[in-house]
């Protein structure tokens, strides 16, 4: 029976976890700010893991702030291995995930969209939304539904 799991990813979740708490609790850094782990990648032999993180203030340097959690990293590392029991704690390489921006402005995009189809005194909504017409799974071409 395979597993649901494997180990690199579980072990990644447990490692965003506590990274999370840590960096919460632990670093004194200024150019850290607020930031939080979005995601861990893990080798296949878990020795390396690339810690994805995202700088919730917006004014801040993400640049300055993943240095900053780098130049931790050896710290972050050794606290690491006292909480968890793991043989081997991993290397830690933070990079910066821009998932979280890229996704605002998609929704800002979005909304401007909107806007302007209202504004120009359209309703919004799709043709398709209201159930009626092509695109509809099980409906014929003449809009009634397969028997």
């Amino acid at each position: 029976m395979p597993k649901e799991f494997s180990r690199s990813r579980r072990v990644g979740e447990q490692l965003q976890r506590e990274l999370s708490a840590l960096i919460r609790r632990e670093i004194q850094d200024p150019r850290a700010g607020w930031v939080t782990v979005t995601g861990v990648r893990m080798s296949p032999d878990l020795a390396n893991a690339r810690v994805f993180v995202s700088v919730l203030d917006e004014g801040r340097d993400h640049a300055a702030a993943v240095a900053a959690l780098n130049h931790a990293a050896g710290f972050l590392r050794r606290l690491l291995g006292r909480s968890l029991g793991l043989r081997v704690v991993p290397r830690l390489r933070f990079e910066y995930d821009d998932s979280i921006a890229r996704g605002a402005h998609l929704s800002k995009l979005i909304d401007a969209a909107v806007g302007r189809d209202r504004e120009a005194g359209g309703s919004g909504d799709a043709p398709e939304a209201d159930g009626e017409g092509p695109g509809v799974p099980g409906a014929d071409s003449d809009g009634e539904g397969r028997s």
